[in-house]
């Protein structure tokens, strides 16, 4: 676990490469976070909008810092540029650079 208290609120689709990178991402480092879901509530995207300023997701911010359309990698990039995490070699569950496909 971080020694740091983050903050970390995601807007996620439901079913996507990109939100599930995200996902694994925050699972790998152990981060508790909240998650919005914007296609289960479409409150949840206008907030994003708002926040973001753009429509694309996933969204996440960490203390109040908004990272706007970014990928799993993006997020673990700038998480350890602040030095809120340390660098951990283990993989993630599940790619955190992948887009939304279809399932097989």
């Amino acid at each position: 676990m971080s020694d740091h208290q983050l903050d970390i609120v995601c807007y996620l689709k439901t079913f996507c490469g990109w939100s599930e990178g995200v996902r694994a991402m925050l699972r790998k480092y152990g981060l508790p976070f909240e998650e919005k879901d914007i296609i289960k509530n479409p409150a949840f995207r206008w907030e994003m909008e708002q926040k973001s300023g753009q429509p694309l997701s996933p969204c996440v911010t960490v203390n109040g810092h908004m990272l706007a359309d970014v990928s799993g990698d993006e997020v673990e990039q700038y998480l350890l540029e602040e030095g809120m995490v340390s660098a951990r070699e283990d993989a993630a569950d599940a790619p955190t650079g992948s887009g939304c496909v279809g399932h097989g």
